[in-house]
């Protein structure tokens, strides 16, 4: 995908700058240099893997890994952008936090957002602030991983009060030398962010006895949180490096990383999950948005993630799993092409029915809810897969359509275009669908889009982009990520 947004970018500081984007499962430390002739070069230089640990009795992250995992990738840029590193910006999951110490050490390793002590923890607080009214304050989805109930399980655990907690991405900053902060992306998943006013909810803390003070301070995507300081300014690549908290959310950072303007297009973020929705400028909050469980995060340029979770690649990938167990390993490209050469059976899932969520049987599960609809049940075999995969691209495309209408209606908005970003963007026969069901012309956007749109904000922020009156953001920023996507096609998805 091509930027046409305006005159060619280039940067007034020729050194590189760092991405850092956490993910549940892995992390990624990526480098941008600019060449000879002003182009820029994208370079996936660390990945390492992240899953949470079972330590006593409770899912954790492991936190020194992490820290370790980005600092080796680090010292790997280092190493290799002799020119030295203006800029690092770490974007990542949210909800899950770390508590320090008055020094900004860490007490423990966080919590991971699927332990199950979060389910008591929401019902507790349910009895203290009702569903119903967290909504209305918050605008944004109930689920039990938000930092809310996660904080209301510390306090339920006997946690001191005074300690404070910083977001994952935050921490990381924090840890090199930056100030302690809330990004505003990021801490809108928090559940604790009051909708129209853009801060901490005073009403939701006092209701939950959380401490107040406790909270970071916000602020907003771009910000100059400092200068790197510790062991790794010894490194003469980072004698005078920024550090930068972006769109520290790694959902706002992709839709960040889309080169696109005006007001007629949506987006899908797809990957385990497909987040369906558009940008806005006020959110909605109102009686049909909250029966729909839209959400309202923030976004770069003070603007709204409007957004409805659907279910998504997860579907295929647990089939994928299912049949490997019998024998079968099929590779996602495969398989895809597979199931585009077999009509589809008759009728659609309901992908977001809640059996589905679930993890393993999901062959089996498809075909319990097939049966209660009073559908023929379909082979389960491996040699079948591709027929029970073009099930699930079909029915996930027929959903899309329907979020999307309601998206339109929703926002008012005369939609056009769609942008898919993330891993799952790279199935063009799901695009193809997704393009045929909604009527809408769809873009496939990077599959690193979180990468692209943390080094957006870098350099708009770095290169004073933001207009000093209105705070305009969001145009510059995609005029940059449509340059890092041209940097991303010249040179291949690792580089």
């Amino acid at each position: 995908m091509k930027s046409s947004l305006g005159r060619p970018l280039k940067p007034n500081d020729r050194r590189a700058s760092i991405a850092v984007d956490l993910g549940a499962e892995s992390c990624r430390v990526s480098l941008l240099r600019w060449k000879e002739n002003g182009h820029p070069s994208i370079e996936l230089v660390h990945r390492f893997p992240n899953n949470p640990r079972e330590l006593d009795g409770a899912l954790h992250w492991d936190l020194n890994c992490i820290v370790g995992g980005v600092e080796e990738g680090l010292r790997k840029s280092a190493n290799l952008a002799s020119e030295g590193i203006r800029s690092i910006a770490v974007d990542g999951w949210a909800v899950d936090y770390v508590r320090v110490d008055a020094a900004g050490l860490p007490l423990a390793d966080p919590f991971c957002y699927r332990d199950p002590r979060n389910a008591k923890a929401e019902r507790s607080a349910h009895r203290k602030c009702s569903q119903e009214r967290l909504r209305e304050l918050t605008g944004v989805q109930i689920q039990a991983l938000n930092t809310v109930y996660q904080l209301h399980a510390d306090a339920l655990a006997g946690v001191p009060e005074g300690e404070q907690w910083l977001n994952l991405p935050e921490y990381l900053l924090s840890h090199w030398g930056g100030a302690r902060v809330a990004e505003y992306t990021n801490a809108t998943h928090t559940g604790l962010i009051e909708l129209y006013k853009k801060q901490w909810c005073r009403e939701i803390f006092n209701c939950l006895h959380l401490d107040l003070a406790s909270a970071p301070k916000l602020v907003p995507p771009g910000t100059d949180v400092g200068k790197l300081a510790g062991p790794l300014s010894e490194l003469p690549a980072f004698a005078d490096t920024t550090l930068i908290a972006p769109a520290c959310h790694d959902t706002a950072s992709a839709i960040a990383g889309i080169p696109a303007v005006g007001n007629d297009w949506a987006y899908i973020s797809s990957g385990t999950w497909s987040l369906v929705g558009t940008l806005i400028e006020q959110a909605r909050n109102n009686t049909a948005a909250q029966a729909d469980n839209f959400t309202n995060l923030g976004a770069v340029g003070d603007r709204i993630c409007f957004h409805k979770n659907v279910n998504g690649m997860w579907l295929i990938r647990q089939c994928i799993d299912e049949w490997a167990l019998r024998g079968k390993k099929w590779e996602i490209a495969a398989l895809c092409a597979a199931a585009e050469q077999v009509p589809c059976p008759e009728g659609v899932l309901d992908v977001d029915d809640p059996d589905l969520l679930l993890p393993e049987r999901m062959p089996q599960r498809i075909n319990a809810q097939r049966v209660k609809r009073g559908l023929e049940p379909l082979d389960e075999s491996p040699t079948n897969a591709p027929q029970l995969a073009s099930l699930i691209f079909h029915s996930l495309a027929a959903r899309y359509a329907k979020v999307l209408d309601r998206v339109a209606l929703l926002t008012g908005k005369r939609l056009k275009r769609l942008f898919i970003v993330g891993g799952g963007n790279q199935n063009t026969f799901l695009n193809r669908l997704t393009a045929e069901a909604t009527k809408l012309e769809v873009h496939r956007g990077s599959p690193e889009s979180s990468t692209v749109g943390n080094f957006a904000v870098q350099l708009a922020t770095l290169e004073g982009s933001r207009d000093p009156i209105t705070g305009a953001y969001a145009e510059p920023v995609a005029r940059w990520a449509g340059l890092f996507i041209e940097a991303l096609d010249n040179t291949g998805p690792d580089n």
